[in-house]
C-alpha cells in the first residue's frame, strides 16, 4: 500500500453512505416546489406569481451594481489577468474598497447586506469582467467563513470574524483532500483535543482562495474520546497560524487567475472557541452552507450565457457567407436560438431560486442543486456552440486575434473557464445522486425499511403496512391532472402573445409521469436502485428541465405583467420550452432503452485488462509519479507560497 493511502481511514461502502446520510437535513419543514415536482405534484402556486424583492433592497442592489459595473469597466483588465494568471493586487484592493467582500454580510458587521438576488447579479457582472474575480468573491462569501458563521456561528464568532471578512480578510473553504473528494467518510485530516484547543494535522487539496486567504473554514475529524463525541467538525483557522503552509499554487486549464493551492497543517493549535457548531456537525454545516452557496455558480453561468449571446449576435450579423449573414443559415441560426432561449431560462431559474432563498418561505435545497447542475451543463453547451459559430476564430486565442488586427474575443477562454463549473461544489455525477436522494426521500421514509438489509422482519412488516397505505393514496393521484384539461393555466396565453399554457400542461403531465417512472424503478430494483446511477441521473435531468420550463414561463409572465419586454420574453420562453420538451421526451425514452447494463460489462473488461490491445500504437506523454500525491501528516518540507493581500 502506498504512503498516500496509508493514513486514510478504512471505510466500507455502507459506512460511507451512513456518514453521508447523517449529514443530510432529515426534515422538510417548508414546502419545496422541486420536491413536489418529483412526487408528481405540480405546485405552480409555490412560484407564481413570481416573488419580487422589496423596493429598498432593489434600490440598494441596483446602486451597488452601478458602482461595480463602473469599476469592472475601468479597473479590470481581463486580458492581463489571463496573461499573468493572477488578479493584480490593486484590483483586489479596489474590490475590497468597493465592499465586494461583504456583499452578503449584514450591515451591522460592516457588510453591504445585499439580498441573494443582487449578490448573484453582482457575481454575474464581476465574472463577466473576469471569471477569476467571480470565483474569488464567490468562494469567499458563498462557502468561505461568512456563510457558515451566518447560519451556525456564535454571536462572539460573528462579532470577531464577520467585520474582518466584510472589508479586509479573504476566506476559503477546505474540505477536499488528495484522496478524498465526494466521500467525506474517508477524511484524514485530524483535530485532536488538547486542553482548550484542538491540534490539526493533515493536507487539503484545491483550496480555492487558499493561496491568498487570511481565514479558513477547515473540516477535520475529531477522534472520539471522553467528553468528545468526535466526528467531522468545522473550524475557523487563521492562515497565519504556526504550522499552516501553502505548499503549492495550482494551475488549471481555465480560471488562470484562480488562487487555488495545497494547504498543509502540522500541529496547528486552534482554540476551541473557533469550532463552528458541535463536534460531528461539520458535514451538515458544509451541506447546509451549500444549499444557497451553490447559487453562485449558476449566477456566473447565466452571465456567461448573456456574453455568448452578445458575441453570437454581433459576429453572426457581421460575418457573411453565400450572400447573407451566417445567422440566417439555419445550421447557425439554430445554435443562436438555443443560446438565446437557454440564457433566458438560466436567468429565470437563478432569479426564481434566489428570490425564494431571500423570502425563506420555501425549502430550496433541491432548487439550488438543480440550478447548479442545469446551469453548469447548459452554460458549457452554450460556450461550445459559440466557439462553433465563430469557427476558426473561436478556437484562436484573444491575444492572437488582437495581434493580427481583429477583435480580441476570448471565446476559447470562456469554454475553458466554464468547464470547471461541472465539477466545482459537487460534480454533475454527484449532483445527480444528491438530488436523486432528495427526490426519493418521501419513498424512503415510508418504504426504506423494506429494502434495508439491517432491519428485522417486524420492522419490514411495519414498513410494508405504511408503504401500502401511502401508495394507496398517492398512486391514484398520478393518473390524471390539470395537464389534461385544455384550458388549464389559461393566464399564460394572453392575447397577442405566444401560448405558454400548453407548456405548463406538459410540465404537469410530465411531473406525474416522472413520479410514476421513479416508482416503477423502485419497484423493479428495490435495494439495488441506488446502483442504477444512469437511471437516477436521467430522472434528475428530466426534473431539471421541468423546473427550468416552469421558471421560464413564470418569468415571462412577470415581465409581461410589468410591461418590460413581455412579448419578447414570451417568445423566448416558448422557444426554450419547445427545445426542452424534445430533450424531456428523449430522456423519458432513455429511462428504459439504454446501454447501462452493457456499459457495466465493458467497464469490467476495461479494468480487467481485456481491451489493453486497443491502447497499442500510441505513446503516453504523462510524466512519472503517483496517481495521488502523498498526504502523510507531518512538517512541511516546501516553501510557503501563502501571499496575504493587505
Amino acid at each position: 500500500m502506498s504512503a498516500a493511502h496509508s493514513t486514510q481511514p478504512k471505510v466500507s461502502e455502507r459506512e460511507a453512505r451512513r456518514v453521508a446520510e447523517a449529514a443530510r437535513e432529515q426534515d422538510w419543514r417548508k414546502p419545496s416546489f422541486a420536491k413536489e415536482l418529483f412526487l408528481g405534484r405540480f405546485r405552480l402556486d409555490l412560484i407564481h406569481p413570481h416573488p419580487l424583492p422589496a423596493a429598498e433592497d432593489a434600490r440598494r442592489g441596483e446602486a451597488f451594481l452601478a458602482r461595480l459595473r463602473d469599476f469592472c469597466e475601468t479597473e479590470v483588465d481581463a486580458a492581463r489577468i489571463e496573461r499573468e494568471a493572477r488578479i493584480p493586487d490593486e484590483v483586489i484592493a479596489g474590490l475590497k474598497e468597493l465592499g465586494c467582500l461583504g456583499m452578503k454580510i449584514d450591515t451591522r458587521y460592516g457588510g453591504l447586506g445585499l439580498t441573494q438576488v443582487y449578490y448573484n447579479k453582482a457575481l454575474a457582472l464581476a465574472a463577466s469582467a473576469s471569471p477569476a474575480i467571480g470565483a474569488l468573491l464567490s468562494a469567499h462569501q458563498s462557502i468561505g467563513v461568512p456563510q457558515p458563521l451566518k447560519i451556525f456561528g456564535t454571536q462572539e464568532q460573528k462579532d470577531t470574524y464577520l467585520p474582518r471578512c466584510a472589508r479586509t480578510d479573504i476566506s476559503a473553504f477546505l474540505l477536499t483532500e488528495p484522496d478524498v473528494g465526494s466521500d467525506p467518510a474517508r477524511l484524514a485530516t485530524t483535530a485532536v483535543p488538547d486542553g482548550d484547543a484542538y491540534v490539526l494535522d493533515g493536507v487539503k487539496l484545491w483550496t480555492t482562495n487558499g493561496v491568498v486567504a487570511d481565514l479558513l473554514v477547515v473540516m477535520a475529524r475529531v477522534p472520539t474520546s471522553e467528553g468528545h463525541p468526535g466526528g467531522i467538525t468545522a473550524f475557523v483557522v487563521e492562515t497565519a497560524s504556526d504550522g499552516v503552509t501553502v505548499e503549492n499554487r495550482n494551475a488549471f486549464m481555465g480560471l488562470r487567475g484562480l488562487e487555488n493551492g495545497v494547504t498543509r497543517f502540522h500541529r496547528v493549535r486552534v482554540p476551541a472557541a473557533n469550532r463552528i457548531g458541535p463536534e460531528g456537525a461539520g458535514l451538515k454545516i458544509a451541506l447546509t452552507t451549500l444549499n444557497t452557496g451553490r447559487l453562485s455558480l449558476p449566477a456566473t453561468c447565466a452571465g456567461a450565457g448573456k456574453w455568448c449571446l452578445k458575441i453570437a449576435r454581433e459576429w453572426s450579423g457581421a460575418r457573411e457567407q453565400w450572400g447573407k449573414p451566417v445567422a440566417y443559415h439555419e445550421a447557425v441560426g439554430a445554435k443562436i436560438s438555443f443560446i438565446a432561449a437557454t440564457t433566458f431560462a438560466l436567468e429565470a431559474v437563478l432569479d426564481l431560486s434566489s428570490q425564494m432563498a431571500d423570502e425563506d418561505r420555501n425549502d430550496i435545497r433541491i432548487e439550488a442543486a438543480l440550478a447548479k447542475l442545469y446551469g453548469s451543463e447548459m452554460a458549457w453547451l452554450m460556450a461550445d456552440e459559440l466557439v462553433q459559430i465563430r469557427g476558426g476564430r473561436g478556437y484562436e486565442t484573444a491575444e492572437s486575434l488582437r495581434a493580427r488586427g481583429e477583435r480580441a474575443v476570448p471565446a476559447e477562454q470562456i469554454l475553458r473557464d466554464l468547464r470547471i463549473n461541472r465539477i466545482f461544489e459537487g460534480s454533475t455525477e454527484i449532483m445527480h445522486l444528491l438530488i436523486a436522494r432528495e427526490a426519493v426521500d418521501a419513498h424512503l421514509k415510508v418504504a426504506g425499511d423494506l429494502i434495508d438489509p439491517d432491519k428485522t422482519l417486524s420492522d419490514k412488516a411495519r414498513a410494508g403496512a405504511a408503504a401500502g397505505a401511502f401508495y394507496a393514496r398517492w398512486l391514484p393521484k398520478l393518473v390524471a391532472g390539470a395537464g389534461q384539461l385544455p384550458r388549464s393555466y389559461a393566464e399564460f396565453h394572453p392575447a397577442g402573445h405566444a401560448d405558454l399554457s400548453g407548456h405548463l400542461r406538459f410540465v404537469e403531465r410530465s411531473a406525474r409521469r416522472l413520479a410514476r417512472s421513479t416508482f416503477y424503478g423502485m419497484s423493479r430494483w428495490q435495494g439495488r436502485m441506488e446502483t442504477k446511477q444512469g437511471f437516477l441521473g436521467r430522472i434528475v435531468d428530466i426534473g431539471a428541465e421541468l423546473f427550468a420550463m416552469s421558471a421560464a414561463c413564470v418569468r415571462a409572465e412577470l415581465l409581461r405583467a410589468t410591461e418590460d419586454h413581455g412579448r419578447e420574453a414570451y417568445q423566448l420562453a416558448d422557444a426554450f420550452c419547445r427545445q426542452a420538451r424534445i430533450r424531456v421526451d428523449e430522456l423519458f425514452g432513455r429511462l428504459w432503452t439504454n446501454t447501462d447494463d452493457l456499459d457495466r460489462r465493458v467497464v469490467k473488461g476495461v479494468l480487467a485488462g481485456t481491451y489493453t490491445w486497443l491502447e497499442q500504437g500510441i505513446v503516453d506523454p504523462s510524466g512519472d509519479g503517483p496517481w495521488i500525491a502523498d498526504a502523510t501528516p507531518g512538517p512541511s518540507t516546501r516553501e510557503n507560497v501563502h501571499r496575504p493581500l493587505r
